[in-house]
């Protein structure tokens, strides 16, 4: 184990990197007593307000962060790193299909793979948050040849975050009595929020919200369909929650989480729940706080659950299918 977590975040002086780089040298993922190395990258046109972004973190004065690199070379920023934070990526424009943006996300994940391979540290996590993430995930996993696929996950804590707040909101409590929400799928509005197996304050979340007309309808299209509400809002797409979510995911894969409350994270397929393996897609996962997880077996699901994680692995499946010239 280093004495120092170098930590690579793409994408660092985005909105989302913004919000996110003060966490994690507070201490956000790793704990209060663990020093951390940032290893920041972007493209070339935009080094100048990365270079406004390391200022600001030097005028933090944070205790644990002990360096800062900004580079616009990938072999750079994953040089030794314990953790990637795959969070850059182009950003889907007014009439731009989904297939566009994964096409055009694509390349930039295949070269990110492949340097996270030649030059990460021998234990390297990585957590893919930049969108299509999902699909991204499973490009860069097939590129790092010699990276173990289980090192790589893609974010739907934000989702789980989210499911966890409507239900806590619905049921009149705080979201942290919420616990064991699953996500199914994609990060995308198919992801299925399923709280079939929530619990609220120690009772079933469905006896505690005593709606199920609600949780069958606008609790999954609220969850579903968040993101585009915060769009319509605030006129920029979620930031603060985004990042908030990455460093859950990635402190959840340091810490210890057992079937008392499951993290949903992107995992690669083994065929469970019917999801075809190779894919990856949203499980409910524990994790043993060295960086590995796994996922839980043997959940009931409902014909309903089923036919809802459906739509989303098939969208996965086409996803996958759309990409498969970039998968190494």
């Amino acid at each position: 184990m280093s004495t120092v977590k170098r930590v690579a975040v793409t994408g660092a002086a985005g909105q989302i990197g913004y919000s996110l780089l003060p966490m994690i040298a507070s201490g956000g993922i790793f704990g209060p007593n663990v020093k951390v190395a940032l290893q920041l990258l972007e493209v070339t046109p935009v080094l100048p307000a990365l270079a406004g972004v390391r200022m600001e973190l030097e005028d933090c004065a944070f205790p644990l962060l002990q360096e800062i690199v900004c580079t616009d070379q990938a072999e750079v920023a994953f040089a030794n790193t314990d953790l990637c934070l795959l969070v850059g990526s182009k950003p889907r424009g007014k009439g731009m299909e989904r297939k566009d943006l994964i096409l055009d996300n694509g390349p930039i994940f295949v070269g990110q793979g492949r340097a996270i391979a030649q030059k990460a540290g021998p234990d390297v996590r990585v957590v893919v948050v930049g969108n299509p993430c999902n699909t991204n995930c499973l490009i860069a996993m097939q590129n790092a040849k010699g990276v173990p696929a289980d090192r790589f996950t893609a974010m739907t804590r934000l989702d789980q975050n989210r499911a966890k707040a409507q239900l806590a909101l619905k049921a009149k409590t705080h979201w942290s009595e919420v616990k064991n929400v699953i996500i199914w799928g994609n990060h995308s509005n198919t992801q299925f929020p399923d709280w079939h197996h929530a619990t609220i304050g120690g009772v079933p979340a469905a006896k505690a919200v005593n709606d199920d007309a609600w949780l069958n309808g606008p609790f999954i299209k609220t969850v579903q369909e968040r993101g585009k509400a915060v769009i319509d809002a605030r006129g920029k797409s979620s930031a603060l929650s985004a990042a908030q979510a990455a460093v859950d995911h990635a402190r959840s894969l340091f810490t210890v989480n057992g079937k008392d409350d499951t993290a949903a994270l992107c995992v690669l397929s083994d065929g469970s729940y019917d999801t075809p393996a190779g894919l990856i897609s949203s499980f409910p996962c524990t994790t043993d706080g060295k960086g590995n997880w796994q996922i839980v077996k043997g959940l009931p699901m409902s014909d309903f659950a089923k036919a809802k994680a459906k739509i989303s692995i098939d969208e996965l499946i086409e996803e996958r299918n759309l990409v498969k010239h970039l998968l190494g």
